[in-house]
């Protein structure tokens, strides 16, 4: 039992990553139709934003972090405006190879920057909390929290927001929310940019606990892809849902099967769950 539950600590941790940039992810995908595979490379850009901030500017932990999503928002618009807003009207395919095109320079211009050398982002919030036989650090628990904190605020801002019923409209109908006075532009530009800062918190909040390197986004975005095709395309509590899902399976996976198969654990996840509901856990749309 008490293995099980710092497992569940561990999944609780990894999932609350994955939900934020899955999160991210499934934004663009609501109003692109496409996957975005640049996307766990934005993360990586964050990670490294938030490393240089901290190690050769000398700033706090929360302002290195405030700065990668800023960072991150104006790369998002970028790669909106240079990459998919010249292909809106081509077919999937283009864009689908202009996402791949894009993921391979960042990461290309990564290793030119900051060469290949395995970096962490140093560990401010460094104290164990012991409860009964449970060791939690504090650095997971603010990960948790953080991004408890970052999905909620996410809600209410598409709940709540003129610009976040804009957002929802242009995920179910383009074309409907243009003829309706909805500026499609302005809109695909602010939600490339919310989805950067969501993975630039992720970023920020695992550097701490994991390593920086320029293909980190590779694996990150393999798994932000199996989120959101379990928990529904374009779903935004599928994604929830199903980053913890994956986080919790893949702790309990390395701790109770082996730590070698751990990454396999997403796609037999995957797998299992699409044999039961192939159109994934929820439907399409983001809701």
């Amino acid at each position: 039992m008490d293995l099980f539950a710092q497992q569940l600590v561990n999944g609780l941790t990894l999932g609350s990553i994955y939900c934020l940039v899955a999160l991210g992810l499934t934004l663009i995908y609501g109003i692109m139709e496409v996957p975005n595979f640049a996307h766990g490379h934005l993360y990586m850009v964050g990670a490294y934003v938030t490393f240089f901030a901290m190690t050769l500017y000398g700033l706090n932990y929360w302002l290195s972090a405030l700065l990668a999503g800023v960072v991150l928002a104006v790369l998002g618009v970028l790669m909106e405006r240079i990459v998919f807003h010249p292909l809106r009207h081509a077919p999937a395919s283009n864009k689908f190879i202009a996402a791949v095109g894009a993921m391979m320079f960042l990461e290309a211009l990564a290793r030119v920057l900051w060469g290949s050398d395995f970096r962490s982002i140093p560990v401010i919030y460094d104290k164990v909390f012991t409860i009964g036989t449970l060791r939690i650090t504090e650095q997971r628990l603010i990960v948790i929290i953080a991004a408890i904190f970052l999905m909620i605020a996410l809600n209410l801002f598409l709940k709540k927001t003129i610009i976040g019923s804009s957002i929802e409209a242009m995920a179910q109908n383009r074309d409907g929310a243009s003829l309706v006075g909805i500026n499609v532009n302005n809109v695909a530009m602010l939600t490339f940019a919310i989805a950067s800062i969501l993975a630039a918190g992720a970023a920020a909040l695992a550097g701490p606990i994991f390593l920086v390197f320029p293909s980190m986004g590779a694996l990150i975005i393999m798994k932000a892809f199996v989120i959101i095709v379990i928990g529904g395309m374009g779903s935004i509590p599928g994604a929830v849902l199903g980053g913890y899902v994956l986080g919790i399976t893949e702790a309990m996976g390395a701790s109770y099967i082996s730590t070698d198969y751990k990454d396999v654990v997403a796609f037999l996840v995957l797998i299992l769950i699409l044999t039961i509901k192939p159109t994934g856990i929820f439907a399409k749309g983001v809701r």
